[in-house]
C-alpha cells in the first residue's frame, strides 16, 4: 500500500506519476499563497491530488489526501517544519483536550501533516480547533468482532480495541541526542462505524474508506482495496 493507491492512484513508475498530474492538472483549483501556488483536484471519492508550484510556476511536487468526515478536536501546539518542500507542513497536537487551550489536559500528542499548509496562516499556540483526520494505511487488519481481535492476540500487552500511540514522536537521530522532526504517523485500534467502497473518478481504481472511533476520538482510514479478500463489518475491529 502507498499513500497513493490507498485513494486510487496506483501508480508504480516516475512517468505514470508525470501522467497522472498531468491528467489531475486540466480539472484542478489553484489556490494561490505567498510561496506560490497549491492546484487542488478533487473528485466525489473524496480522493485529492495537492500540486504544490513555486513561484516561477515549477512543479514542485504533489500530495494525496481525503476528504473524508471524521470529526475531533485537537490543541494545537507547534507547527513542523518539513525538508522535502517549502509548501509541506505539520502540526503537532493533543487530542481529545479536556481544557480549552490546554493541550496537557487531552489524551495523547501526535503530529499530522496538511497538503495546504500555508494556506493556514498565523495561529497563536496553544488553541483548540476541530479537525478531519485521514489515516492512509501502510499495515492494516480488520477483525469481525472484537471476540475474534482478542483471540487473535497471543501475547503480551495485549491492545485495547481503542488504543493509539503515536510513534511518529519516537524517532531519534544518532546517539539518541537529536530528535528528527516528528512524522505523521501512528499505530491504533479503533471500532469501525462505517465504511465504504468509494471508486477514484480520475483512475476509475476503487478503494476502501472506514470511519473508526479510535482513543481521543474519530479518524477516517483509507486502503488500497487490492490487499482485501473480504469486505469489512460495521462494528468490527481495525
Amino acid at each position: 500500500m502507498s499513500n497513493f493507491s490507498n485513494i486510487g492512484f496506483n501508480v508504480t513508475t516516475q512517468e505514470e506519476f508525470q501522467q497522472l498530474l498531468e491528467k489531475a492538472y486540466r480539472t484542478s483549483n489553484p489556490i494561490k499563497i505567498d510561496e506560490g501556488a497549491y492546484s487542488v483536484f478533487t473528485d466525489n471519492s473524496g480522493a485529492e491530488l495537492h500540486m504544490q508550484f513555486n513561484k516561477k510556476n515549477e512543479l514542485l511536487g504533489a500530495n494525496p489526501h481525503f476528504k473524508g468526515i471524521s470529526k475531533r478536536t485537537v490543541c494545537l501546539t507547534n507547527t513542523v517544519e518539513r525538508s522535502e518542500s517549502e509548501l509541506d507542513g505539520a502540526f503537532h497536537c493533543w487530542a481529545d483536550p479536556s481544557e480549552e487551550n490546554k493541550p496537557d489536559s487531552g489524551a495523547y500528542p501526535f503530529v499530522f501533516d496538511l497538503p495546504d499548509f500555508k494556506t493556514i496562516g498565523q495561529i497563536d499556540f496553544p488553541k483548540n480547533f476541530d479537525i478531519q483526520l485521514t489515516a492512509f494505511a501502510q499495515e492494516l487488519s480488520i477483525y469481525d468482532s472484537e471476540k475474534q481481535y482478542d483471540e487473535s492476540q497471543t501475547s503480551e500487552p495485549k491492545w485495547a480495541t481503542q488504543s493509539f500511540v503515536p510513534s511518529g514522536l519516537f524517532s531519534f537521530g544518532e546517539g539518541d541526542s537529536d530528535p528528527n522532526p516528528p512524522q505523521a504517523t501512528g499505530i491504533f485500534t479503533g471500532i469501525i462505524k462505517q465504511f465504504e467502497k468509494k471508486r477514484n473518478e480520475l483512475t476509475s481504481e476503487e478503494f476502501y474508506w472506514w470511519l473508526v472511533d479510535t482513543l481521543g476520538g474519530e479518524v477516517g482510514v483509507v486502503a488500497d482495496i487490492r490487499y482485501f479478500e473480504k469486505e469489512p463489518v460495521v462494528k468490527g475491529i481495525l
